[in-house]
């Protein structure tokens, strides 16, 4: 009795995974790797034939990788492909985690969706890189959000190739949030963007010059704390060290320096253009906060 227990606590969750691309393929290896039971589907069979061979099962159909396990992984292309794959698909009774890339409106939708067959939902932002999953000191992770049992039913499985954030039942908030670190990056890589216009010309060594910039950057990446206070309080003048007014007051050195270097201000002008629409509406007492308010209208 005492052995039979021990192998029960010990067992692994078997996994169904759907779709074999890059990170698909890295998931798979990382359950493989912990021993969880893999069942993998794909589209174009021949992906699945290393897996195979490193102790995967493969599944001729998707409804057949479906039907051989409880917690069916779905890591395709777009929306437009999970609706494709599991057409038709028996899902009753299955635990749906979608890694699909999606908006959040896609991901609200697919959860009713999943609900109607018959399946429990839950949706996933992927904050990592293939080379990134089974390698725990990466740091890369998963937002989850929908049917919070499901997830704390498989949190251990899940855990296995990154780590997992979960962040609400409501299925859509995985995917913003998701989309708003991403977009936080895109706007960090513009400024960076520019910095290194603004010195291309110049003989200054751009591999010198990175370090001064990646440090400036780490060093005003707090800011985002002090932003988050005044949203929540509604007072955008709390803290404040360098306001709206002066800053706005500035900003022409920074066009006239880019133009003095040959270099486009289109990175820089819109947010500019909504620090003085900010000043003319609001208090130049505040912070930089108010624009935020200015792009949710």
């Amino acid at each position: 009795m005492t052995q039979n227990t021990t192998e029960k606590t010990t067992e692994k969750t078997p996994v169904t995974l759907l779709g074999l691309g890059a990170m698909g393929t890295a998931l798979a290896r990382a359950w493989l790797a912990a021993g969880h039971p893999l069942t993998v589907w794909n589209r174009t069979p021949a992906r699945a034939e290393a897996l195979a061979a490193e102790g995967a099962k493969t599944a001729a159909t998707a409804a057949e990788a479906v039907a051989a396990h409880r917690l069916v992984v779905v890591c395709l292309l777009d929306d437009a492909s999970v609706e494709e794959a599991l057409a038709g698909v028996d899902l009753t009774g299955r635990d749906l985690v979608n890694l699909t890339t999606g908006t959040p409106e896609q991901a609200r939708t697919r959860a009713a969706w999943a609900r109607a067959r018959g399946a429990r939902y839950l949706d996933g932002g992927i904050m990592a890189v293939p080379p990134m999953v089974g390698v725990p000191e990466a740091g890369g992770y998963v937002f989850y959000s929908g049917d919070r049992e499901l997830f704390e039913r498989h949190r251990e499985a899940l855990a296995v190739p990154v780590g997992t954030t979960y962040v609400g039942e409501d299925a859509g908030f995985a995917a913003l949030h998701d989309v708003a670190l991403l977009s936080a990056m895109y706007g960090m890589f513009a400024g960076a963007a520019h910095a290194f216009a603004l010195i291309r010309r110049e003989d200054i060594d751009p591999v010198s010059f990175a370090p001064l910039l990646a440090d400036w950057l780490v060093a005003m990446a707090p800011s985002v704390h002090q932003t988050a206070e005044q949203l929540r309080s509604g007072d955008y003048t709390k803290g404040v060290v360098s306001n709206l007014a002066m800053q706005v007051a500035g900003t022409p050195t920074f066009l006239a320096t880019a133009e003095g270097q040959g270099v486009s201000t289109e990175l820089l002008s819109p947010y500019f253009a909504l620090m003085r629409r900010r000043l003319a509406e609001g208090d130049g007492a505040e912070d930089l906060t108010g624009v935020v308010d200015l792009l949710a209208r």
